[in-house]
């Protein structure tokens, strides 16, 4: 191997690290994790799988694919103070607070506005930042293959996830055309995109060789842009007029008047994810690739979700905290501060926090959101 050889690959390398940027989607309130999660503290603040933080995890996994100064948050503006606080290894500048929660769409489309500006052909990827992954080391191979697609084609990349079960709670993806392999990992064309089937089309899609949607993507951000530009008329006009006033400020240190921008323009931009916005239609088109992701994943969605990832005992119990089991079977206890004892409870889930204690069918994890609902009618919103 010549010197004049090595010299260009570290170039090289040294270039395309400067265009790879993260973002870490930190919006969400995660109110199927009640009554941990609260509107002032979110599910991605919560230790309940290690030590760390589930946003800290995420940062963990991703600042080595792209550095501190290239990774960037995105959250809503109440949140942005506990974020900042939680990961404060990453530059203050590089946090974009929204003034609400619109869904993915819009503050993608934000970030695409920040990263366009520091550099115009910067491959960013988006990641949520609650999802739990057991293989760190095939993860980051996998984004690196998904990050030099990107820059290689117009195209949004998507990570799919390979099945092993029908599982209902999660959008699938239909891979298409095969394409040749990245890195020794498998690639496709998207055909199309299946919002939570019931089990009948789950078990189908799951013998057809579908993937799970991760909510992962990368993508050029002048793509995505355009992508929002030719399916999502009034998202990208809002956006436009937002990029108007970031010509003396940035989402990272907003002027006054940018703010006004902002929040003027997120009052009228929909709410709405990022798949129903742009995916589906620019997989119609032929402009989507997934790659399909084999790292271990769950996106740690209900306390259901929760039991599959944690040590469990030889009758399927597993917990946080102080807990006993007594002819108890295939329960989920969270009680940090004092002893939890089950007796003769099955598929149950009790989670004690110090003003609110739940006890429920652990099946029924899903329907927090309506529990916190009808929390709110009832006048006990302090307690959401």
């Amino acid at each position: 191997m010549t010197s004049e050889y090595l010299v260009l690959r570290i170039r090289t390398e040294t270039l395309m690290n400067r265009l790879r940027f993260a973002l870490i989607m930190a919006g969400g309130r995660g109110t199927r994790f009640w009554p941990v999660s609260r509107a002032h503290y979110p599910k991605q603040l919560l230790k309940i799988i290690s030590r760390k933080s589930l946003i800290r995890e995420t940062a963990d996994r991703v600042l080595p694919l792209v550095g501190r100064s290239n990774t960037f948050v995105v959250t809503v503006r109440d949140h942005a103070g506990a974020v900042r606080r939680e990961l404060a290894v990453i530059p203050k500048t590089n946090y974009i607070a929204e003034p609400c929660g619109r869904n993915t769409a819009p503050c993608i489309g934000l970030a695409a506005l920040e990263l366009l500006k520091m550099n115009s052909n910067a491959v960013m990827m988006v990641v949520p930042a609650d999802h739990w992954i057991a293989d760190v080391k095939t993860f980051r191979q996998t984004l690196k293959a998904g990050m030099a697609l990107a820059a290689e084609r117009e195209v949004a990349v998507t990570i799919g996830i390979r099945p092993n079960y029908p599982e209902t709670g999660y959008g699938y993806i239909v891979k298409g055309k095969p394409l040749p392999k990245l890195n020794g990992t498998f690639a496709y064309r998207v055909r199309g995109f299946k919002e939570k089937p019931v089990l009948r089309d789950a078990v189908r899609l799951l013998r057809s060789g579908s993937l799970w949607n991760s909510g992962i993507f990368i993508w050029k951000v002048r793509t995505i842009l355009d992508l929002l530009h030719e399916f999502n008329a009034p998202i990208y006009d809002s956006l436009h007029r937002i990029s108007r006033a970031l010509n003396q400020a940035s989402l990272g240190k907003p002027s006054a008047a940018l703010r006004r921008v902002v929040e003027r323009e997120y009052k009228v931009m929909p709410n709405i994810s990022v798949d129903h916005a742009v995916m589906e239609q620019a997989a119609a088109a032929g402009r989507v690739v997934t790659l399909e992701g084999n790292f271990g994943w769950s996106d740690v969605g209900s306390w259901a979700a929760l039991h599959q990832l944690l040590p469990r005992d030889s009758r399927n119990n597993a917990g946080v905290g102080q807990w006993l089991s007594v002819d108890s079977q295939d329960c989920l206890v969270y009680s940090p501060q004092r002893l939890a004892v089950l007796l003769g409870l099955r598929e149950a889930v009790v989670i004690d926090t110090p003003d609110a204690l739940l006890v429920g069918d652990l099946k029924r994890s899903q329907d927090l959101r309506a529990v916190v609902a009808e929390l709110e009618k009832k006048g006990y919103n302090h307690l959401t």
